[in-house]
């Protein structure tokens, strides 16, 4: 049972008589039962006029019959005159009959309310809900539960705190408080509504932690100036963004409302609020999933190819990338809106990369397809590796975003293995070489190289040779292989970029240095899983 009292009579008469819905007027009667709610707009009507009218002839408590038991959040506080109000038996003393009770029924029937702008009405009827999910169905997505979400105009604040200074006016009156926290919110009131019929229509759970979310947003043209009078009252509260076509938020008008005088705000706006002559409009209404990440290793065998797009001054400077190379084929699979590529760490345009490959993945945003069989997946990485001989991939799986986390805690603490071949001005013999095999944990101050210089700070970084093993080819060639620390950049220990890395192979050797080509032999992170 979810009771109304001789108590509530003056609120239920109040905001029949300005015209708000049933719905609305139980929120602010403080009734929480949910599945009060769900009843027809047509039933609460007739239940709040038939509670009146009874009311009116006994004074007695009238119950609406509802499966839920009383809600803890209903509760009267009396003020501190409210004590010399009672009888002597302690009850409130007889609140004089209304002789327009039947018009004010009447008043509400039929119109938009005047707190909610309809959102508790038309847009709680079961051909609303078909039309979500028909919207829902036709997006074609695959999802075993769902979250709501409601996007409401921002001036639904302002009628509602209009409608509750005008009902705390007339509770004062009674020596009774009606504390703004105890209504209930317009939105939890919708989701209790709302909530059992998409789930009933779409065969699925609503569940608050799901990662499919169905959204409606709000707007009631008719009345979007009614902000505007708090920009003059608070105009530090409504200040442009960038990203906002109008400075009249949610979160600025409820700003400004917890800012703005009572005084103040009943000389601009009149409370309740009056009735508007349209409903609300259902702008948009929305799907999204959740992110699916995708996870491997990738090999690079081309010398020719970058690992994102190489675009400068718009001007796209190679045809692909490793990061389009695998993602297409993710993109059309999961059929995602869009994606984000990392890695850890990256490789040069003209460096290859072996050995068992990069760490990579994949972050596909709003995917349609989210549900993939480990076959699936299998098939999908030999669909990757079979239109490109550029590039392959291994170890392809599904992770959580969690996961990846510890693909990037390997980036700077990690070692990684190279093998470079360099090139000589003077003439080498094995022994000139050979001392190189001999150091170990070779300390280097790398200046941010010049060619990096224009994305990277600059710093002197301090990174270390673990290990090097080189391997004489003839006297102005030979190949090193090198175990470093993470984020070293090899081709500067090898030329000396002009001084910026110091010691560097040209110093070590005492002759000038470059590098002709550069692999990736190993990267130390273990992660993610092998297949």
């Amino acid at each position: 049972m979810s009771p109304l009292t001789e108590k509530d009579r003056p609120v239920v008469q109040l905001l029949l008589n300005a015209g708000t819905c049933p719905r609305c007027v139980l929120r602010f009667c403080r009734v929480g039962s949910q599945t009060l709610y769900r009843h027809p707009d047509k039933d609460l009507m007739k239940d709040l006029q038939d509670f009146l009218k009874k009311t009116e002839e006994k004074g007695d408590t009238v119950c609406l019959d509802v499966v839920d038991p009383p809600c803890k959040r209903i509760r009267l506080e009396h003020t501190a005159e409210g004590p010399e109000d009672l009888n002597h038996n302690g009850a409130l003393p007889r609140i004089p009959s209304v002789n327009d009770g039947n018009a004010a029924m009447e008043s509400s029937a039929g119109k938009v309310c005047n707190v909610c702008l309809g959102i508790l009405q038309e847009f709680c009827e079961a051909d609303f809900v078909k039309k979500v999910c028909q919207k829902v169905n036709s997006a074609d997505y695959q999802f075993t539960s769902f979250v709501f979400s409601v996007s409401l105009p921002p001036q639904l604040s302002v009628r509602e705190r209009a409608a509750w200074l005008g009902v705390k006016q007339e509770m004062r009156s009674l020596g009774l408080s009606l504390a703004k926290d105890d209504i209930i919110q317009l939105k939890e009131a919708y989701k209790w509504i709302i909530h059992p019929q998409l789930a009933e229509e779409l065969g699925v759970p609503a569940d608050g932690k799901s990662l499919f979310e169905v959204s409606v947003v709000f707007a009631h043209p008719e009345t979007d100036e009614e902000c505007r009078f708090l920009a003059t009252a608070c105009p530090d509260c409504f200040k442009p963004a960038k990203n906002k076509q109008s400075v009249f938020t949610r979160m600025a008008v409820m700003k400004a409302l917890e800012k703005i005088k009572e005084e103040d705000f009943l000389k601009h706006f009149p409370c309740p609020p009056s009735s508007p002559k349209n409903l609300c409009d259902a702008l948009e209404i929305q799907c999204n999933n959740g992110a699916v990440f995708v996870a491997g290793r990738y090999n690079k065998y081309s010398r020719n190819l970058p690992q994102t797009p190489w675009i400068i001054d718009g001007e796209r400077k190679l045809e692909s990338s490793v990061e389009e190379l695998i993602s297409e084929h993710l993109m059309a699979e999961f059929k995602a809106d869009s994606f984000n590529f990392s890695s850890s760490g990256r490789e040069d345009v003209d460096v290859r990369t072996l050995g068992n490959g990069r760490p990579f993945a994949i972050e596909l945003v709003n995917p349609r397809r989210i549900h993939f069989t480990a076959e699936e997946m299998k098939r999908l990485q030999q669909a990757i590796n079979s239109s490109s001989d550029k590039i392959q991939v291994r170890d392809l799986q599904l992770v959580t975003r969690e996961a990846i986390g510890r693909m990037k805690e390997g980036e700077e603490e990690k070692t990684k293995t190279y093998s470079a071949l360099i090139w000589t001005d003077k003439a080498i013999q094995r022994e000139d070489i050979a001392l190189l095999d001999d150091i170990k944990e070779l300390k280097l101050d790398q200046k941010t190289p010049l060619r990096v210089l224009h994305r990277r700070p600059l710093a002197v970084r301090c990174r270390i040779i673990h290990t090097m093993s080189s391997e004489y080819i003839d006297e102005h060639h030979f190949r090193l292989h090198l175990k470093t620390q993470a984020g070293t950049y090899i081709k500067e220990f090898v030329h000396g970029d002009f001084g910026r890395t110091k010691p560097n192979i040209g110093s070590l050797l005492n002759r000038t240095a470059d590098i002709l080509e550069l692999d990736v032999e190993s990267v130390d992170v273990d992660w993610p899983p092998t297949l």
